[in-house]
C-alpha cells in the first residue's frame, strides 16, 4: 500500500474545483454549495493565486460586513497557499495541515497542479486502510490468512 498524496489522489481523482479572482463571493459561494466541497482554488489563467475557503467567507466578507455579491474572491482569498508534492506520505501531510490549521492542501508537482487534498480526504483515507488492516490481523489470528 502506497501511503502518499499520490495515491490519495488516485482514489479520489484530479478533479479541483477553481474560481477566477474577479468572481463575486456570492457566486464562489453558490459554487461551493452546489459541489458540496468547503474550498475553491483561485486560478489566474493556470496560475493558481490563492485559495477561497468558508473560512474566508466568515472572516472576511460576513464579520467584515461586506456584501457577498460585491465583494470579489480575489479581495478577500487566502493568497498564501500552503501546498504539497504528490509523494510526500499521508502522516506527513496530517501533520502539516494540523500545524499550519488549514484545511485543504493543493498538491503541485513542479508547475502542475495535480490535485487538491483535504482534512476530509486524508481521514477518509486512514479510516479505509485501518479497516483493511485489521481485517487482515483478524483473518490471521483465526487462521483465515491469506484471504
Amino acid at each position: 500500500m502506497k501511503d502518499t498524496l499520490e495515491a490519495v489522489l488516485e482514489h479520489k481523482g484530479p478533479k479541483v474545483h477553481c474560481v477566477v479572482p474577479e468572481a463575486t463571493v456570492l457566486d464562489a459561494v453558490r459554487k461551493m454549495n452546489q459541489e458540496h466541497i468547503g474550498a475553491l482554488l483561485v486560478r489566474d489563467g493556470s496560475e493558481v493565486v490563492g485559495i477561497f475557503t468558508e473560512r474566508d467567507v466568515l472572516c472576511r466578507v460576513l464579520d467584515a460586513g461586506r456584501d457577498p455579491a460585491t465583494t470579489k474572491v480575489g479581495e478577500v482569498m487566502t493568497p498564501e497557499l500552503v501546498s504539497v508534492h504528490p509523494g510526500m506520505g499521508i502522516k506527513e501531510a496530517m501533520a502539516l495541515i494540523t500545524e499550519t490549521r488549514c484545511r485543504h492542501l493543493p498538491v503541485i508537482e513542479g508547475d502542475e497542479l495535480k490535485g487538491l487534498i483535504s482534512i476530509g480526504d486524508l481521514t477518509r483515507w486512514v479510516s479505509l486502510h485501518q479497516e483493511s488492516h485489521i481485517r487482515d490481523l483478524v483473518n490471521f489470528i483465526t487462521g483465515k490468512y491469506p484471504v
